[in-house]
C-alpha cells in the first residue's frame, strides 16, 4: 500500500504465483491486481480484485479505512480480475453504494447474479461529490469491454483508467514500463484502436497529474510520454522504421535464411528483430510485428500449408487488427514449396498491407540463387 495523494491510496495486491493471465499470456514477473481506496468526508473504492487475492486485499482495505466505512464502490470494469471480489465486498459492506453504468450492471449480474446492495447508475459527465474529491465519469466502451468506464478525480486530478495504461508485471518486481505494456496493450487491448483513439480525445481535455491504472504502475511523471505511446500503438503507427523476420523451421534451413536476410538488412543499415516462432513467447512476437513498419514471415510448406505456430501468429494478427505495415514472405519446400501464397492469403483480409515484390523460395536448403533473393528481398525493404 502507498500513498496516491493526501486522501487516495493504492491499496492493490501482487500475484505472482499466477502462471498464465487470461489463460494464454505467459506472466513470469506475475501481475498486480490494482485497487484504489479516496478517504473523504465519504469514502470511495475503486475497482475490487480477482478473487485469487480476495482476502489479501480486504486486508489493505482495512488499514487504510481505519475503523470507518466505505460509502461507494466504483466499478470501473467487469472482467473478473478487477470484479470477482464484489460480493465478498458487499458481504463485509452491505451499506455500500455501488456505481457503474447500465452496461455495468447487466455484466455484474451475469457474474454475480442480482445485487442486494444499492446502485448508482451513472452516465458520461455526471459527478459524484466526495466532499473535498469530485468524481466524474468518461465511459470508455471496447477499452476493451463495452462497460468500461474511466473516473478522474478533479481535486487531485487523477484518472483512473481502468485497464488502459496498464502493464503485466508485479509491482514488486522492478522493470522497464515500455515493453511489459506494448505486449499488455497489443494482446489484450489491440484490436480496438479507434475506441482507444475516441477516449485519448477526451482525456486530451483534462488537466491530469497522476493515472492510476488496474495493472502496473501508477504513472506520476512525464505522462506526455505514455500517452504518446497509447496514441502510436491505438493509431497503429509503427514505433520503428524496421523489420521483425519471424520464422518457422525444422531442420534449420529456413531459420538460416531468415538469419541470412537480417544480416543483408543490419548490413543496410536497417533496424532489425529476429524471432523464432517455435520457440518464442507467442504474445512478445505479436508485440514486436506491430512495433516495426515491415514483417517478413518465414515458413517451411508443412502439410501443403504452412507451419502451425506460423499460421498461429498470423491469425493473432488478423485478430489484433494487424495494418498498414509491408510485409514479405520466404518459403521453403523440398518439392512444392508453396507457403508464401498461402501466407499472403491468410493477411489479404488485413488493410493497408503492401507485400514485397520480393518472395525468397528456398529449396530445402540455401544456395546462390537464394542469397541472390534475399539479397533483392533487403534492398527493397531497405528502400522502402
Amino acid at each position: 500500500m502507498f500513498n496516491v495523494s493526501e486522501d487516495i491510496y493504492y491499496i492493490g495486491v501482487d500475484d505472482t504465483d499466477i502462471d498464465l493471465f487470461e489463460g494464454q499470456y505467459t506472466v513470469p514477473n506475475g501481475v498486480s491486481y490494482n485497487s484504489y481506496a479516496c478517504i473523504d468526508k465519504k469514502i470511495a473504492v475503486f475497482d475490487t480484485v480477482d478473487k485469487r487475492k480476495t482476502d489479501e486485499w480486504l486486508k489493505h482495505l482495512d488499514e487504510v479505512l481505519n475503523g470507518a466505512k466505505p460509502d461507494y464502490l466504483i466499478v470501473s470494469h467487469v472482467e473478473p480480475d478487477h470484479a470477482a471480489s464484489i460480493p465478498a465486498f458487499l458481504k463485509k459492506y452491505p451499506s455500500a453504494t455501488v456505481v457503474g453504468n447500465e452496461k455495468t450492471f447487466l455484466m455484474i449480474k451475469r457474474f454475480h447474479g442480482d445485487l442486494t446492495a444499492e446502485k448508482l447508475v451513472v452516465k458520461e459527465g455526471d459527478e459524484l461529490d466526495l466532499g473535498k474529491h469530485k468524481i466524474t465519469y468518461i465511459l470508455a466502451p471496447m477499452v476493451h469491454w463495452p462497460e468500461v468506464m474511466m473516473s478522474y478525480d478533479k481535486t487531485d486530478k487523477v484518472l483512473f483508467s481502468a485497464d488502459a495504461f496498464g502493464k503485466f508485471g508485479a509491482l514488486s518486481h522492478e522493470e522497464d514500463w515500455l515493453d511489459e505494456a506494448r505486449r499488455y496493450y497489443i494482446n489484450i487491448v489491440g484490436k480496438y484502436g479507434v475506441p482507444v483513439q475516441n477516449v485519448l480525445k477526451k482525456a486530451a481535455s483534462l488537466d491530469i497529474k497522476t493515472i492510476c491504472p488496474l495493472h502496473g504502475p501508477v504513472l506520476k511523471d512525464n505522462l506526455k510520454y505514455y500517452l504518446a505511446k497509447y496514441d502510436t500503438w491505438s493509431s497503429y503507427t509503427p514505433e520503428y522504421d524496421g523489420v521483425l523476420i519471424a520464422y518457422a523451421s525444422v531442420y534449420g534451413n529456413t531459420a538460416a535464411a531468415a538469419e541470412k536476410l537480417a544480416q543483408e538488412l543490419k548490413k543496410r543499415k536497417v533496424k532489425t528483430e529476429l524471432t523464432d516462432l517455435c520457440r518464442c513467447n507467442s504474445a512478445q512476437a505479436v508485440a514486436s510485428a506491430f512495433k516495426y513498419s515491415k514483417l517478413v514471415i518465414a515458413s517451411i510448406t508443412y502439410d501443403g500449408g504452412i507451419m502451425p505456430c506460423a499460421e498461429a501468429f498470423i491469425n493473432k494478427l488478423k485478430a489484433k487488427n494487424f495494418n498498414s505495415r509491408t510485409v514479405g514472405f520466404i518459403q521453403n519446400g523440398s518439392w512444392a514449396p508453396c507457403s508464401a501464397k498461402t501466407m499472403r492469403s491468410y493477411l489479404e483480409s488485413c488493410k493497408s498491407l503492401t507485400f514485397c515484390n520480393v518472395t525468397v523460395t528456398v529449396n530445402s536448403a540455401l544456395n546462390d540463387e537464394t542469397e541472390k533473393q534475399i539479397s533483392a528481398m533487403s534492398d527493397e525493404l531497405a528502400n522502402q
